[in-house]
C-alpha cells in the first residue's frame, strides 16, 4: 500500500516540478510555490481526508467537502492542494515529442490551495485541522494533498482519498449569446460526452407552449493552444442555435444528451427572454464591464487577493438580474492564463447570470496574446491560451472567430465590439469593420450606438497611460475618433484599466459641452467610459488633473445603461460592493438632433438651390 502511494506521490512531484515553467504575470498565485523544491516527507502519522466522497446525489454540480487533517509536526505554513483528476499517475500525461525534458507534461494541476490553519486557529498546536471547499462538476475527481515546508519548500505529507461527483460528465453551465440575427439565441454549454458517445441537443420552447429539439455542434482543443503547465482536459463544448424566436418572449430551454444506449442525461430546465425586434420600443437595460476574473467562495488563495470584487460583482447582477436584459463583459473574462481549470470555475460563478441573459464577451489581452500569434501584442498575457479558450467556451456573432470583432442588435441599442488584440488602424481589416459597422446603424430605429472595446481607445487618467503622456493606448483614438465623430458615436466603453472614469463628451481632446449630468440635443462629441472594476486588483490614477475627466473611482463597479424609448437614455455607475448608483449622466433628444451636423460629421453642403 506504501509503495503504491509512494509511487502516486512521486508523480505529483513531477507535476509540480513543471509548474516552474508557468507565465505568472504576477497573477497567479500557483507560481508563489517554488516547485522545484518540492520534496517527498511521507508521515504514517498524518492524514488528511474528505467528506463527503460522493457529490451532486440530488443534481447538484457544487457542493462544499468538509477535510479533517493531522499532522505530527504543524506549521503555520502548511498548506492544502486541491488536485483534479485526482489521479496524478504519469502514464496519463503526453510528453512533447523530441522534448529532453525528463518530467512529463503536466496531467494535472493544483486548482486551488488553501493554509492548513485558515479556519483552524489551532493547528499549529494541536496538529488537527478541517476546512470546508467548495467543489464544482468538472468532468473528473478530487483529491486533497496536505504539505509542510510553506509554498517555498513544499514536501508532500499524506494525500486524501478521492471525491467525486454522480456524474462528471453531465451538461453544466449554460451561457446564451446573441445569435447573428436579432431573433436567434445560442446557447453553449460544457460536457464530458464527445460525439461518439452522445448526441447533444437543447429542448426548448415558449413558456408553457410546445417544447422542440435543436442539435447542437460539438468543439474540443487539444493541448497545442496552451502548452503550459496549466493544462486540463477541456471536454467537450457544445453550441445550439434556436431561432426564428418571437420578440421579448419567454422560453424555456434545458440541455440533453442522447446516449449511444438510448438513455438520455438532462440539464435541469432554464428560461430567457428573446431579444427585441431591432427598433422595438420598449424599456431595454445593458449592463457592461470588464476585467471581473473570477474567485472562490470558500476563500481559498488560487488568486488570493487579486480578484476581491469578483464575487460581489457578481452578486450584484444576480440580486438585479429581473433588471438586467443583456450583459456584456469587455475583455480579461477569467484570467486563467493557460490554467484550464479557471474557465469552468468561472463559467459556474456566472451561470446564474449567463443562462438567463446573453453574455457577450470582448477579447482582452488576458485570453488572447502570445509570441508569435499574430496577436498586435507580443506579450505573453494568456499564458499560452492564444484566444482559443475564448472563442470555444463564448459564443460570439464574428464572422470568424479568431478576429474576435463583431456587432449585435438589442433593441434600440447597436453594439459594435473591436478586438483590441488585432490591429484596428486606418487601413487595416477591422477597421474596415468597425466603420461598416458604425456606417449601417439605422439611427432612427437604433439612435443609441455604443462602442466596446477592451483596452483603452478613448481616454484614461490611468497612472500608466499618463506616464507614457497619451493617456489612452497607443495609436488608440488617433484613427478612430474621426469615426466615432462622423457616425456620431453615443458612448466608447473600456476596460483594461481597473477602475471606473467618465468623460466629457469629447472630439479631438477638445470637451463639446461643460454638462455633467444631463445631455439635451446633440451630444457633439462622445463619451468615452473606463468600466475596467469588475473584479481585478484596481488600477490608479494619475495625480494629473485632467480638464476631460468628470467622474473618477478607484473601486470595484460596472456600468447599466437603460434605454426607456427612442429619445431617453440613463447612464448609471454601480459600485459592486452594494449595487447603488455612484454616477450618473441622462441623454435626452430626438433624431433629428442625430441628423443635425457637428464638427466633421457631415459631408460637404452646396448651396446650389
Amino acid at each position: 500500500m506504501m509503495r503504491g502511494l509512494e509511487l502516486v506521490f512521486f508523480a505529483i512531484l513531477l507535476v509540480l516540478a513543471t509548474l516552474q515553467v508557468a507565465i505568472s504575470h504576477g497573477e497567479q498565485p500557483l507560481s508563489r510555490i517554488a516547485v522545484h523544491n518540492t520534496r517527498l516527507r511521507l508521515s504514517e502519522n498524518a492524514d488528511i481526508r474528505a467528506s463527503p466522497s460522493i457529490l451532486g446525489l440530488k443534481g447538484q454540480n457544487s457542493e462544499w467537502v468538509t477535510l479533517e487533517y493531522a499532522s505530527p509536526n504543524p506549521s503555520n505554513d502548511d498548506w492544502i492542494g486541491v488536485f483534479s483528476p485526482a489521479d496524478f499517475s504519469a502514464s496519463t500525461c503526453n510528453p512533447d515529442e523530441g522534448s529532453k525534458q525528463s518530467p512529463p507534461f503536466l496531467c494535472t494541476a493544483p486548482i486551488k490551495y488553501q493554509y492548513a490553519n485558515y479556519s483552524s486557529p489551532g493547528y499549529r498546536k494541536e496538529g488537527k485541522g478541517s476546512l470546508r471547499l467548495q467543489l464544482i462538476n468538472q468532468r473528473s475527481d478530487f483529491s486533497f494533498v496536505l504539505f509542510s515546508g510553506g509554498l517555498a519548500n513544499p514536501k508532500v505529507v499524506a494525500v486524501s482519498n478521492k471525491v467525486a461527483f454522480t456524474n462528471p460528465n453531465a451538461p453544466v453551465y449554460p451561457r446564451l449569446a446573441q445569435g447573428k440575427i436579432w431573433n436567434e439565441m445560442t446557447v453553449t454549454w460544457t460536457s464530458g460526452y464527445g460525439i461518439n458517445e452522445a448526441e447533444p441537443f437543447v429542448e426548448w420552447g415558449r413558456k408553457d407552449g410546445d417544447l422542440m429539439r435543436s442539435p447542437a455542434g460539438t468543439l474540443t482543443f487539444n493541448r497545442a493552444p496552451a502548452r503550459t503547465v496549466g493544462w486540463r482536459d477541456p471536454g467537450f463544448i457544445h453550441t445550439s442555435f434556436l431561432k426564428e424566436l418571437w420578440p421579448n418572449s419567454v422560453y424555456t430551454y434545458k440541455l440533453g444528451h442522447k446516449l449511444f444506449n438510448g438513455t438520455y442525461v438532462w440539464s435541469r430546465v432554464y428560461q430567457f427572454r428573446a431579444s427585441p425586434y431591432p427598433g422595438q420600443s420598449s424599456v431595454q437595460r445593458v449592463v457592461i464591464f470588464g476585467d471581473m476574473g473570477k474567485d472562490e467562495a470558500d476563500g481559498s488563495n488560487e488568486y488570493n487577493n487579486y480578484q476581491r470584487g469578483s464575487l460581489n460583482t457578481t452578486k450584484q447582477l444576480i440580486e438585479d438580474l429581473k433588471n438586467i436584459d443583456i450583459v456584456f463583459h469587455i475583455g480579461d473574462i477569467c484570467y486563467a492564463n493557460g490554467y484550464l481549470s479557471q474557465w469552468d470555475q468561472f463559467t459556474a460563478q456566472v451561470e446564474p447570470i449567463a443562462s438567463t441573459v446573453p453574455y457577450m464577451i470582448a477579447s482582452g489581452n488576458h485570453e488572447r496574446d502570445w509570441p508569435g500569434t499574430g496577436s498586435f501584442y507580443g506579450n505573453s498575457d494568456s499564458g499560452g491560451e492564444c484566444g482559443v479558450l475564448a472563442e470555444t467556451m463564448f459564443y460570439v456573432p464574428a464572422e470568424n472567430r479568431a478576429k474576435f470583432w463583431y456587432s449585435t442588435d438589442y433593441g434600440m441599442f447597436r453594439f459594435c465590439i473591436a478586438d483590441t488584440e488585432h490591429d484596428w488602424r486606418e487601413g487595416t481589416e477591422q477597421y474596415k469593420f468597425i466603420e461598416h459597422c458604425l456606417a449601417s446603424a439605422d439611427r432612427q430605429k437604433q439612435p443609441w450606438l455604443i462602442f466596446l472595446a477592451h483596452r483603452v481607445l478613448g481616454y484614461s487618467s490611468g497612472t500608466w497611460y499618463a506616464e507614457e503622456g497619451s493617456f489612452e493606448e497607443p495609436m488608440g483614438r488617433e484613427s478612430l475618433q474621426k469615426l466615432w465623430q462622423k457616425y456620431k458615436v453615443d458612448i466608447a466603453m473600456y476596460g483594461h484599466v481597473h477602475n471606473y472614469e467618465r468623460t466629457c463628451p469629447i472630439y479631438q481632446n477638445i470637451c463639446t459641452s461643460k454638462e455633467k449630468f444631463y445631455y439635451k440635443g446633440t451630444l457633439n462629441g462622445t463619451i468615452h467610459v473606463v468600466a475596467g472594476g469588475g473584479g481585478a486588483s484596481l488600477a490608479d490614477f494619475t495625480p494629473i488633473n485632467t480638464t476631460w475627466s468628470y467622474f473618477k473611482d478607484h473601486d470595484y463597479g460596472f456600468v447599466k445603461l437603460t434605454a426607456f424609448d427612442h429619445s431617453n437614455l440613463l447612464f448609471e455607475y454601480k459600485k459592486s460592493r452594494d449595487g447603488k448608483v455612484y454616477d450618473s449622466f441622462k441623454i435626452s433628444r430626438d433624431y433629428r438632433d442625430i441628423l443635425a451636423c457637428t464638427v466633421d460629421s457631415c459631408p460637404s453642403m452646396t448651396l446650389a438651390s
